[in-house]
């Protein structure tokens, strides 16, 4: 990342989010277009999701870092590894190639620029999937990154593709994808009214993923020395 500038690194930050959303809603249209069976559509907006993570993170990696995610970046900057001034300037390049994503898909389907999400996601379990979701992210992001950092893209679309199953959410895991799916009224939109729960599940699950890892991966104290014993005679 030290060797690119800001206006670069926000731009992978962009493209990268907007790559992403485009595959979520885009997938989820196709799904919905070939079939009517809710598991075998899922199952379509799934493998797209965890397949692009990887593209994505291997290629746009070594410009941004390639979080593509608020929770992310304030991860980040919670480490004290990214400005807060730039930490903003990443969330706001997120948001905005999230909502960028979505308008390409709805452009590729003939729908809409935009188009307000009737699906309701709310609850308490939909939350605290939401919350585990961005947890089990963050750490294996972080854990990722302290002991085989060339998996991480791997580790990150294979959690993805695992979460979109055993969360009831289908593990969003991110806010700037919540908003832009928040604009699409397909397979994968999200009511605006539900926003607010889903964000703070997602940055509550980061946080307590953060300081976690935090202790986990903090460093052992060193072995207590051998005591020095006389040779035999």
């Amino acid at each position: 990342m030290d060797n690119f500038d800001l206006s670069r690194r926000l731009a992978a930050e962009a493209l990268g989010t907007g790559i992403l959303v485009a595959t979520v809603v885009g997938s989820g249209i196709m799904a919905e277009t070939l079939t009517k069976d809710v598991a075998l559509a899922l199952l379509c907006n799934t493998l797209p999701t965890g397949a692009i993570l990887v593209v994505l993170i291997t290629v746009l990696g070594p410009i941004s870092g390639a979080h593509f995610n608020p929770a992310v970046t304030l991860v980040f900057a919670g480490k004290r590894e990214l400005p807060v001034n730039e930490a903003a300037l990443y969330v706001i390049a997120q948001i905005a190639g999230g909502i960028a994503g979505t308008m390409a898909a709805h452009l590729m389907f003939g729908l809409p620029l935009l188009d307000v999400s009737t699906k309701v996601r709310t609850g308490g379990p939909q939350w605290f999937a939401e919350a585990v979701a961005a947890f089990g992210l963050v750490a294996t992001i972080l854990a990722g990154i302290r002991f085989q950092r060339t998996a991480v893209p791997w580790l990150v679309g294979l959690y993805i593709t695992a979460a979109y199953w055993f969360t009831a959410s289908t593990s969003f895991a991110n806010p700037a994808v919540a908003i832009a799916r928040s604009l699409t009224n397909t397979f994968s939109g999200i009511r605006p009214a539900d926003l607010p729960g889903f964000i703070l599940a997602e940055l509550c699950g980061a946080f307590a993923g953060l300081l976690l890892m935090n202790w986990l991966l903090g460093h052992s104290r060193a072995p207590a020395p051998l005591p020095i014993t006389e040779p035999l005679q």
